[in-house]
């Protein structure tokens, strides 16, 4: 069991069961904490912000305060409090943690969390009813429910048991069913700032030499920062921006290169970053022709070419509309199983091919 992937826990990072400080998410906690303190603590807390910035560890923040009757001025929970160790130890009886189950047959995870999987709730409730206290359950994250999943969760929300807290991690609670929303809550967590996003890092012990340019690419996000660095994402977005940089003359022998790189089963991880990066990439190029080149490069080089490819509206525009479109190709590429070399290199075309029609000029020294 050991051996079995987790899916509430970034690569590289430490499980949010076992992150004990929470950096720049105060505003959440104060709100949480006085509902608690004025005897106002609801059945349903919805935590909500952009992955990777803090929800879950919040959750698990919140669920050993809850557990431990803590009290206080602050979630903080002494690491050698029995309800810590036994969270620690995935042995507390009054908390569970619903999340995509991991399949025998296929030996991985399950894509979604199965109606099967909330209905084991009824016995959790059952089991830990005895003695009477509170019990907590984490969703994590309620984004990958089914819909007959989030029906059923939908009836526990709408008739909870006595002394239960739920808590919902969601990214994308818009994609959530309205009734379930409006049964909670809502905490909203906000990006990290570069001050408390250095400190993340180093509490997870993820050396970069670059933060600035990580918490650039990450939007503030600490998870997707790790991942960022555990994949050597710095540099495979410079690889990306020297390779459009060499347009309007496309280098099509280190496109081809790059096309290589994300291909076999062992490189799935490292195409799902470049798919990111991809489309982080066209983000800031329309941004960039509406705003100006960000303030700080996420690889050398960046602003001058982003200048230049997008110096206008209206190449704002165009550049939008690719970034749009090929998103959705992305998507339906992925979950059809096209071959990846094939896809990233149709998408450096139209790339060069949108560059072309712009009359991106030359770069300099050419």
């Amino acid at each position: 069991m050991n051996d079995i992937p987790e899916p509430d826990r970034v690569e590289g990072a430490p499980h949010p069961r076992d992150t004990v400080g929470l950096l720049g998410q105060r505003a959440a906690e104060a709100v949480f904490l006085d509902a608690w303190r004025q005897g106002r603590l609801h059945h349903g807390w919805l935590i909500t912000g952009p992955r990777g910035v803090g929800k879950a560890t919040l959750a698990w923040r919140i669920a050993r305060f809850l557990l431990a009757d803590a009290g206080g001025d602050s979630l903080d929970v002494a690491a050698d409090h029995p309800v810590s160790r036994r969270i620690a130890a995935q042995s507390e009886a009054r908390l569970f943690a619903l999340r995509r189950a991991w399949d025998d047959d296929k030996k991985r995870l399950k894509t979604v969390i199965t109606v099967d999987e909330v209905r084991r709730l009824k016995g959790f409730f059952g089991l830990s009813a005895a003695d009477g206290g509170r019990r907590v359950v984490i969703v994590d994250a309620a984004d990958d429910m089914n819909v007959n999943a989030a029906n059923a969760l939908l009836k526990v929300l709408e008739e909870p048991p006595a002394g239960v807290t739920m808590l919902l991690v969601s990214h994308q609670p818009s994609r959530l069913l309205p009734t379930i929303r409006s049964r909670c809550r809502e905490l909203r967590l906000g990006v990290l700032p570069p001050e408390d996003m250095r400190a993340a890092l180093a509490a997870a012990g993820t050396a970069t030499d670059d933060p600035a340019a990580l918490s650039e690419l990450a939007a503030g996000s600490v998870g997707e920062a790790i991942r960022l660095a555990n994949l050597d994402g710095l540099r495979l977005y410079a690889a990306l921006v020297a390779l459009f940089g060499t347009l309007p003359r496309l280098d099509r022998t280190r496109a081809l290169a790059l096309a290589d790189s994300v291909t076999g089963r062992a490189a799935e991880p490292r195409l799902d970053l470049m798919l990111t990066l991809f489309d982080l990439f066209l983000s800031r190029l329309a941004r960039a022709g509406v705003a100006g080149p960000p303030r700080t490069e996420a690889a050398s080089g960046e602003a001058a070419l982003l200048a230049r490819l997008s110096p206008d509206a209206a190449a704002a525009r165009r550049w939008a509309d690719l970034h749009q479109t090929l998103g959705a190709r992305a998507r339906h590429a992925r979950a059809v199983n096209l071959d990846p070399a094939a896809l990233l290199l149709d998408m450096v075309f139209k790339v060069d091919e949108t560059a072309a029609q712009l009359g991106a000029p030359m770069r300099q020294g050419a």
